[in-house]
């Protein structure tokens, strides 16, 4: 009688759980996210997981193509000039929305810039500032009198420029019954301001969705492709 009883109870508190759980589905809960914990990985569109690594590579990659400065380009102190450098923004071409994250692309760009200690980003208000005052069109600084109407704003500004810098993400979707895999590319163009010259580099990221946990492996095999 007294394993009965106590089996009655554990079922009627574990009911009793039950319920509140169901009846709390209302309710949102959040965590804070260590440093050495993975990014969430969404389900239906790209975030972080895809966007920060695209933007560390396509970054990294593009710098390191520039050509250094001359050694006549030291400063008096024997420090090395930084060269300017004008984000002019992120455009999206893939198939999804970016929303917040288009900002945070943007941010992200202009920091490793800054970081990088050979470059330097023009502030964005100030960039924003000089396409209302000039009534120019990103697309349209490539224009050689839009672009010499564009840089001598920002010099006048106390922020002569060196380059441009423009930023497309795009997406290619591949469709197997109920599943798909996405590829993302951000490109990344730079633009000498002073030859025209430019320089491109990109950064790739695949990424498959499927209906159910079995559809990985149905469409991907379990050991990576030689060279990879």
């Amino acid at each position: 009688m007294i394993r009965v009883r106590q089996l009655g109870y554990v079922l009627a508190t574990s009911g009793i759980l039950l319920i509140g759980q169901l009846g709390c589905r209302g309710y949102q809960y959040g965590h804070l996210i260590k440093n050495d914990q993975a990014d969430m990985v969404g389900s239906h569109t790209a975030g972080s997981e895809v966007y920060n690594p695209l933007v560390e590579e396509a970054v990294t990659r593009l710098l390191g193509s520039c050509d250094p400065l001359p050694v006549s380009a030291l400063e008096p102190n024997g420090m090395e000039q930084t060269r300017k450098i004008c984000f002019v923004g992120v455009e999206n071409k893939s198939a999804e929305e970016l929303s917040d994250f288009k900002d945070q692309i943007y941010q992200m760009i202009d920091a490793q810039i800054n970081r990088s200690g050979h470059f330097e980003a023009v502030s964005r208000r100030m960039v924003d500032a000089a396409l209302i005052e000039t009534r120019l069109r990103p697309d349209s600084l490539l224009v050689p009198s839009n672009m010499q109407l564009f840089t001598s704003v920002l010099q006048r500004q106390g922020q002569p420029i060196d380059y441009l810098l423009y930023a497309t993400l795009t997406s290619g979707t591949t469709e197997r019954n109920s599943s798909s895999q996405r590829n993302y590319m951000l490109t990344l163009e730079i633009v000498d301001t002073r030859s025209g010259s430019y320089k491109k580099e990109q950064a790739e990221i695949r990424k498959g969705y499927h209906k159910s946990p079995l559809g990985k492996l149905a469409n991907y095999s379990l050991w990576p492709k030689a060279g990879r």
